[in-house]
């Protein structure tokens, strides 16, 4: 392997825990992880994305990004399917080698195999249970072609090696390999890249920074002086910029991360409130006048520089806005130099003076306290308490804001746990409650009431993590199959049920200690964690039997509360056995 793609390989298994791999399968968990932070800004597992085995027809890794949600489980892609009303679906697919060029036939090969995949009722040779995995999942996309409002999925290929340069014979058959993939009639784009040493090392640092945007603002005032906010900005700032220089990632795609602290997802382009935004767009009379007929977006920023015209961000989020920044990206095409935004930018550090703005600017809308849950200081207590609130060696990191861990050094990244998997771990191993997929917005609609109150103890949310970093080790380092990943919300619920019985865990100081504390010192212990996780496999299994022998596929059959219940009840019946 070339020495400098060898040094980042390293310090990369290092940094998520990946030191058991080889160092083939470490690269394309590298690779994994570079390709498709381009399309996901979040902290994730790298190594679950890899295909892994035999059977997997030259594909190292595979990912579906769902509205900016990056998924790999069939059923996480119905789940989500099923809880949004429209669709964004792109499909990335990874061939990683480390060998130092590019081969031709490895070309034709995917590009020929991607076919059968993607067209075959039944494909001519033997397929891994990810290649499955995979067909099931865009089975599932193409099922719902409504919600792609007329729209089919994108393509992406990327070849990865650790060659210099692509050859033009080999950009030629890339080419071709493009053009057969896009005459299949199933994607309304595709791009088959080859990926040199130098664009992955790119990719790479890229993937290992937070956002930093620069562009001009030559219309603005500085506001007067605020307590705890360091600089304040109002003015005009061109549509074009706004959504080229902010918006926009380096691949021209929407950077969804901007709009976390939004308290308001995007609520689609026929919103009447949005449809009214396009009009304006539309029409050429009014698009000139845009700035004065829209409230204009609000950014607060960690890192704030001006120099001259120029506006330098880095860290920021976009808390208002959200839906008038989604219809400018979509209809960028129609932009002039006559259209601009009206914007104000909040810098400071002050964690109560953020929250203050997210609220404030955002009550012009009728909203729930589930979506304001984002202000909550409950989110920082837990943040505090995964880190400092037990010992070193058992210490997690919760990510409560995008890439917050993203340049921190010494951190290892397969402990720093998303809110998303924060909340779909307490709702599986507390509430009981493992068949709820979904990603965060999604759960909050239905069980927000249930989720990070003021009087919720921390030890509790903490020891859901500790079980989900727990699985995520086994699975990672094949203690237990990866054919169970799917099933680790039940499992996470089976390790509560065995450890301390049906009965829910009260939120109260003493009491909650004193629950978590089995499940903790079982978890932290990971001779004992394969122990009991591998006598949880059996009754796991004879739900999953059972299931199929009702012809439920395991990717129906994990979202389904008989499922659960059916686990549930292996479990209790193996404890008294």
């Amino acid at each position: 392997m070339d020495r400098i793609i060898g040094g980042l390989v390293d310090e990369f298994q290092k940094e998520y825990a990946l030191a058991e791999l080889s160092q083939s399968e470490a690269f394309e968990a590298f690779t994994a992880y570079c390709v498709l932070s381009t399309f996901y800004e979040e902290e994730f597992n790298p190594d679950a994305f890899r295909t892994g085995g035999g059977n997997d027809l030259g594909i190292d890794a595979v990912g579906i990004v769902l509205n900016g949600v990056l998924l790999q489980d069939a059923e996480e892609v119905r789940a989500h399917i099923a809880a949004t009303r429209r669709l964004d679906a792109r499909v990335v697919v990874i061939q990683a080698k480390t060998s130092q060029g590019f081969e031709t036939k490895v070309v034709s090969d995917l590009a020929d195999n991607l076919g059968h995949i993607v067209t075959a009722d039944a494909l001519p040779y033997p397929a891994s249970t990810d290649i499955e995995n995979l067909r099931s999942g865009l089975e599932a996309i193409y099922s719902n072609i409504p919600k792609l409002a007329g729209a089919l999925p994108e393509l992406h290929v990327f070849y990865v090696t650790t060659g210099e340069q692509v050859a033009d014979m080999v950009a030629q058959k890339a080419q071709s390999a493009r053009e057969h993939l896009a005459k299949l009639g199933r994607f309304d784009r595709v791009e088959f890249q080859c990926v040199t040493k130098d664009d992955l090392r790119r990719l790479y640092r890229r993937a290992t920074t937070k956002v930093a945007v620069q562009f001009p603002m030559p219309r603005k005032v500085v506001m007067p002086k605020v307590p705890d906010v360091e600089q304040a900005l109002m003015g005009l700032l061109s549509a074009r910029d706004l959504v080229n220089n902010i918006l926009s990632d380096d691949s021209g795609r929407l950077r969804k991360t901007l709009f976390h602290s939004n308290v308001r997802d995007f609520l689609s382009e026929e919103n009447p409130v949005n449809k009214e935004i396009g009009d304006t767009l539309r029409d050429e009379q009014r698009r000139d006048r845009f700035a004065v007929l829209n409230n204009g977006v609000t950014i607060v920023t960690r890192g704030l520089s001006v120099v001259g015209d120029d506006v330098y961000l880095d860290d920021f989020q976009i808390v208002n806005g959200c839906q008038t920044c989604h219809v400018l990206f979509g209809q960028r095409a129609l932009l002039t130099d006559n259209v601009h935004v009206s914007l104000r930018i909040v810098h400071s550090q002050d964690e109560d003076v953020i929250n203050g703005i997210v609220g404030a600017t955002n009550r012009q809308t009728v909203i729930s306290e589930e979506d304001l849950t984002v202000r909550e200081k409950f989110h920082r207590l837990l943040e505090d308490f995964f880190v400092y609130g037990t010992d070193k060696q058992r210490a997690l990191y919760y990510e409560r804001r995008t890439k917050q861990y993203a340049d921190r050094k010494g951190i290892v990244k397969s402990r720093v746990i998303t809110r998303a998997q924060l909340t779909r771990s307490y709702l599986a191993m507390f509430l009981n409650e493992p068949a709820r997929l979904g990603h965060y917005r999604s759960l909050l609609s239905v069980r927000g009431k249930d989720l990070f109150g003021d009087n919720h103890q921390p030890v509790v949310y903490y020891t859901a993590a500790s079980g989900f970093y727990r699985l995520d080790w086994l699975l990672r380092n094949g203690r237990i199959p990866r054919s169970f990943s799917p099933f680790r919300f039940h499992l996470l619920a089976a390790v509560k049920l065995r450890l301390l019985g049906p009965d829910p865990v009260p939120h109260v100081a003493k009491a909650a200690n004193r629950a978590c504390a089995r499940i903790l010192d079982v978890m932290w212990d990971a001779n004992a964690a394969e122990r009991l996780v591998g006598e949880l496999l059996v009754p796991l299994q004879r739900a999953i039997d059972a299931e199929r022998g009702l012809g439920v596929a395991p990717s129906e059959m994990v979202r389904t509360k008989r499922f659960s219940k059916l686990v549930q009840q292996e479990v209790a019946g193996s404890s008294t056995a």
